[in-house]
């Protein structure tokens, strides 16, 4: 077998460490990913807001929780949770079975 070249690009001395915490940040100031909350672009803890439908695009009022979790990553006790208005329901209820991952529907009222 002869050597495996893995280039300069993946050595230590190529990238600096970065510290744990450190979040990545794009030119716009906003953190790379979804913004986990209001906190990160104010630095004030804000009053939790109403929960919105997890459908692309919208942003209705939820009503549903979609409690689902995929077997091939999360123990059988996890719940991942989608939030569903009345309009998007069935359509990510649908998503969610096609792949055996929906456990449950509940009302948004029964997660608090």
């Amino acid at each position: 077998m002869g050597q495996t070249d893995t280039g300069s690009c993946h050595t230590d001395a190529a990238r600096p460490a970065s510290p744990v915490g450190v979040r990545e940040w794009t030119p716009g100031g906003i953190p790379r990913g979804r913004p986990a909350s209001a906190f990160w672009h104010t630095g004030q803890v804000t009053e939790p807001q109403a929960p919105v439908c997890s459908a692309r695009g919208c942003r209705k009022p939820a009503v549903w929780a979609l409690r689902w979790n995929n077997p091939k990553l999360h123990t059988p006790e996890r719940r991942k949770v989608w939030t569903a208005c009345d309009e998007h329901r069935a359509t990510l209820e649908d998503f969610l079975s096609l792949r055996g991952f929906l456990k449950e529907t509940v009302s948004t009222e029964e997660l608090a």
